[in-house]
């Protein structure tokens, strides 16, 4: 993003605002890491407790121990038959506070994740319920319920932490979006 649109100091401003407190944990395909319309690494600077975990090379396999921790309960955001759909209730029935997982990448890319990552098979799915579409503009989007990782996130999180945060995180994602687009067309910031 050139300079002028750059929305760092927004970022600065609304992770020191945020409270959230579910751990995200990104596995993003490699061939993503630097695309610049990948949106899991503003939810990595936005959000305190995001990592972002590299998959998909040959040789260069996830480490389970590294990602999933005891006293968490793990969630695969991912829209599979046997998902469940995300909701307080849900929440509320798990032993531990839920860690989200969510698969970065095209949907080629991600449907595979739970299949080559072992360690995933018996996480549970869980699935957003039918909302809004998407507001990502930067991508054609091949599925018309798709959403961009960073808004799948900020509904995940309005679920498990509230309307309030998925609002604020709509709004950076928002602001990101209309720069871009803003600075493709060579416009001035507004």
């Amino acid at each position: 993003m050139r300079q002028e649109f750059c929305i760092c100091a927004e970022i600065v401003r609304f992770r020191q605002r945020l409270n959230v407190r579910t751990r995200v944990l990104v596995l993003m395909h490699h061939r993503e890491e630097n695309l610049t319309t990948n949106t899991a690494h503003l939810a990595s600077l936005l959000l305190p407790r995001c990592e972002i975990h590299l998959r998909g090379e040959i040789g260069q396999a996830l480490v389970p121990e590294k990602i999933l921790q005891e006293g968490e309960s793990p969630l695969l955001l991912y829209p599979s038959e046997d998902a469940e759909f995300l909701d307080v209730e849900l929440i509320e029935r798990l032993p531990h506070p839920p860690t989200l997982i969510v698969p970065d990448g095209s949907w080629r890319q991600a449907s595979k994740v739970a299949k080559r990552e072992s360690f995933l098979k018996n996480v549970p799915r869980v699935t957003l319920r039918p909302d809004a579409p998407s507001r990502y503009r930067l991508r054609r989007e091949p599925k018309a319920e798709g959403l961009a990782t960073f808004e799948a996130i900020a509904r995940a999180l309005g679920v498990i932490e509230g309307k309030q945060i998925r609002q604020e995180l709509e709004d950076v994602f928002d602001m990101m979006v209309e720069r871009t687009l803003r600075s493709r067309a060579g416009l001035l910031p507004s």
